[in-house]
């Protein structure tokens, strides 16, 4: 209504935002690392699987070999390209570490149980 002020106009009303839950869920309904990824599809949410599982065996498979790759790079020479390939191991690893976090902050249980067994294989 104008009364003859020249007030600005009241602001929009807030978007409607789906709220998100902290409960883990079953489902391919899941948005796991991109914004639209599986979307709802059942190919897109088993490849999903897939890709934790596979960061989450190549976590542990990282973590097992940093020990050697750092003994194998001590006793080499100490050039700058030698002693950053430990260095590069460790930061993949994390990489994966990182990307398997955020997959599981989905809430997702196939996500979630796909990182674990991930882990579990890539330990043994």
């Amino acid at each position: 209504p104008t009364n003859g002020d020249h007030s600005p106009p009241p602001p929009p009303p807030p978007p409607a935002v789906m709220p998100m839950g902290s409960y883990l869920f079953w489902g391919k309904n899941a948005v796991v690392l991109f914004s639209g990824f599986p979307d709802g599809h059942l190919g897109m949410y088993i490849l999903a699987l897939l890709m934790v599982f596979f960061f989450s065996v190549a976590t542990e498979i990282l973590r097992a070999a940093a020990p050697r790759v750092k003994r194998i790079s001590d006793r080499r020479s100490r050039a700058a390209v030698v002693v950053l390939i430990p260095a590069a191991v460790h930061a993949v690893r994390m990489g994966f570490a990182y990307l398997v976090m955020l997959a599981v902050m989905s809430f997702n249980v196939g996500i979630f149980v796909a990182a674990v067994a991930g882990h579990l294989v890539g330990y043994y």
